[in-house]
């Protein structure tokens, strides 16, 4: 069985860390292979989000130390970037970089580079049983997104408190700090996050990757210069056949059939 399964189905792309037996901690291989997914998804007009989750009772253990000592492909993080896939190719980078929106159900804990990768999709949905586990216990620091997201997240104060006190937060402490969007029971979790991917890829595709892409870089521009690239997205949007099946679908009062052309 492959440890990254890929499915499509009715425009959302499911993406499985599928090591269950060691808490889907990240090989060298899967590195490589969940990277070119994302990719492939997001260069896919046809579809339309991306679905990240894990097989098993646990979302990602983080990278597999064994993996790294045996000089697997993810070696690049502990050897400054001398290993095959180089760290701008990671997955978290990759999530970063993506118009496609991602979803993540968070269906078990996730400990360093699985807590990147969850706190890098635009979305997450978080099982009762997940939890967040962060790495200076173990000697290290998030290296792949953290340490960047979650001070513009929480701010400084409780970022510093998340982090370097460094005591794993159960499911409904990352809701009640806004890192998860939702806490579902267990055996719900999987069927609500395709419910919110379908009611995403039902919404206009081209709408929904320009939104994504100006609030990204929105993070580091000025306001006035996120207001041009907002008017400059804008202007493309309104030559669309989306946006004029949009518009015809309000006049007629129905459901809207989007192309994303």
């Amino acid at each position: 069985m492959s440890e990254v399964l890929y499915d499509k189905d009715a425009h959302v792309v499911t993406l499985t860390l599928n090591r269950p037996e060691r808490m889907n901690a990240i090989s060298g291989a899967m590195l490589e292979s969940l990277s070119s997914y994302l990719i492939e998804a997001d260069a896919d007009p046809d579809a339309r989000v991306v679905l990240l989750t894990g097989a098993g009772r646990g979302f990602c253990a983080g990278l597999d130390l064994k993996d790294l000592a045996a000089g697997g492909g993810g070696s690049s993080v502990g050897n400054g970037g001398g290993g095959d896939v180089k760290i701008n190719q990671h997955p978290p980078f990759v999530l970063r970089r993506i118009d496609t929106p991602t979803l993540c159900a968070l269906n078990g804990p996730a400990a360093g580079y699985g807590m990147d990768m969850a706190l890098g999709c635009d979305l997450v949905l978080a099982s009762d049983q997940a939890r967040f586990v962060f790495p200076v216990r173990r000697g290290v620091l998030p290296e792949s997104g953290s340490t960047w997201l979650l001070p513009r997240m929480l701010g400084w104060r409780k970022a510093s408190e998340v982090m370097l006190v460094g005591r794993p937060l159960d499911a409904e402490q990352m809701l009640e700090l806004g890192l998860v969007n939702r806490v579902i029971p267990g055996d719900e979790l999987l069927k609500t996050a395709r419910a919110w991917a379908d009611e995403i890829a039902g919404n206009a595709p081209l709408a929904v990757s320009a939104t994504k892409r100006t609030m990204r870089l929105g993070l580091d521009a000025t306001f006035e210069a996120n207001t041009h690239h907002v008017m400059a997205e804008l202007a493309q949007l309104f030559r669309s056949r989306d946006f004029a099946e949009g518009v015809a679908a309000f006049s007629e009062k129905r459901e809207p059939k989007f192309q994303g052309r």
